[in-house]
């Protein structure tokens, strides 16, 4: 597909309207409208990033080719599936779905039409990840942090389905090791989901992986820090740093690592484009999106569990 590629956003909240903007001035892309059931917003956001705003979805299905679906997460199988059946080729913010089943019915439309599905784990396109995969060989211990203030907005899905299943999608994409056991607690502080999470993962391969996530603490905390036998390996999401530590003749070595940094969504959006118009398997495929979402309904699962036992 050499032709102008036309792409609408659904949702323009905070990070829908971003989306919009980083499209609105992408070469080669259109961006045909947005959309969003607060009118005033969609106007907005239109008239900001020079398109139309629209009130139903369902008026842009068979005119554009590709999508950001960026609505909250329990909208996201409704809507993302009328899109797949009007062939349109779809970006679905994480989590893909809330539910495993919706999941597989939308990744199994998508391959009967050859239509893509990416999901939006930004962090894969985070410039300090992409840097350090290189140096990653063999992980033998992961820790994950992953904690901010409380948001009534995001309150809609837990913790672990809103913030924690980043860090378990870059921690499968490091590992690729079949999962053993996940031993996982949390607590409800301000909502009716788990706001704090914290599990343990181990894999076939013997690598074991820690991951907290927090919706109720002050400072916004976004590291990760992976141990392998030559190397110990520190990034902080947020600045977009890593620091790598080395053994060499019982001394410690260390030394930064040096970044390009970048606008992590901007270059999802870009390889979302890219793979619309060479028809070409996005970073994050859909896949990838459910195998994250079946892990996160895991670890949320089991402190459900564990609530009701309590």
């Amino acid at each position: 597909m050499n032709k102008t590629v036309k792409i609408a956003v659904i949702g323009v909240g905070k990070l829908g309207a971003r989306h919009a903007q980083v499209y609105s001035k992408i070469q080669g892309v259109e961006l045909v409208g947005v959309c969003d059931l607060i009118e005033h917003r969609a106007k907005d956001v239109a008239s900001h990033c020079k398109t139309r705003a629209f009130k139903d979805y369902r008026d842009l299905l068979n005119i554009v080719d590709a999508a950001s679906i960026v609505v909250p997460a329990h909208d996201h199988y409704l809507i993302s599936k009328d899109f797949l059946e009007s062939g349109v080729h779809l970006l679905i913010e994480k989590p893909i779905t809330t539910d495993l089943a919706h999941a597989d019915e939308l990744l199994a439309i998508a391959k009967k039409k050859d239509l893509i599905i990416q999901v939006g784990h930004i962090e894969r396109f985070n410039s300090a990840i992409r840097t350090i995969k290189g140096i990653i060989n063999a992980p033998r211990f992961i820790e994950c942090h992953r904690l901010g203030p409380y948001n009534p907005h995001f309150a809609d899905v837990g913790v672990t389905l809103d913030l924690m299943i980043h860090d378990l999608d870059i921690v499968l994409d490091l590992v690729k090791s079949s999962i053993r056991s996940v031993d996982a607690v949390g607590a409800y502080i301000l909502s009716k989901t788990e706001d704090i999470s914290n599990a343990r993962i181990r894999f076939d391969n013997n690598a074991v992986c820690d991951l907290t996530a927090s919706r109720v603490t002050a400072d916004v905390v976004r590291k990760i820090r992976i141990f392998q036998d030559n190397a110990y390996i520190s990034i902080d999401y947020v600045t977009q740093e890593a620091q790598i530590y080395t053994r060499d003749n019982g001394h410690i070595h260390h030394k930064k690592i040096d970044i390009t940094k970048s606008d992590s969504l901007k270059e999802e959006l870009l390889d979302f484009v890219d793979c619309v118009r060479h028809h070409k398997r996005p970073l994050v495929s859909g896949e990838e999106g459910r195998a994250a979402l079946a892990l996160a309904l895991q670890i949320s699962g089991q402190i459900q569990n564990e609530q009701k036992r309590n």
